[in-house]
């Protein structure tokens, strides 16, 4: 199961990560693991283009993405990619936990 976990702070959303596998199907085959893989490349050149600084790492299995707290669009951003899993995990029960974690 794909685990993501979002940081909130005073109602904004700051980072992210994503981690493991949906297990939906085998390696390279899986659709789950490809819709989030590429929904998470989108919001990390979004923040990116929308001038959120942010510092991302990716590493096996793992992907962290942390902005600077003050931006509004990084909150809304975020937001987005959270409803993207949302409705993923919906069509896909059983692949993708989401957990927001207030700081």
């Amino acid at each position: 199961m794909i685990s993501s976990v979002f940081y909130r702070k005073d109602k904004q959303f700051y980072a992210f990560e994503v981690r493991d596998h949906a297990d939906f199907a085998e390696s390279g085959k899986d659709i789950v693991c490809a819709a989030v893989s590429s929904a998470v490349q989108l919001t990390v050149n979004l923040l990116d283009a929308f001038g959120c600084r942010t510092k991302t790492a990716a590493v096996g299995c793992l992907v962290r993405c942390f902005t600077n707290a003050e931006y509004d669009s990084a909150s809304k951003i975020i937001k987005q990619l959270i409803l993207h899993l949302d409705s993923i995990a919906e069509e896909f029960p059983e692949t993708i936990k989401i957990t927001i974690s207030e700081v």
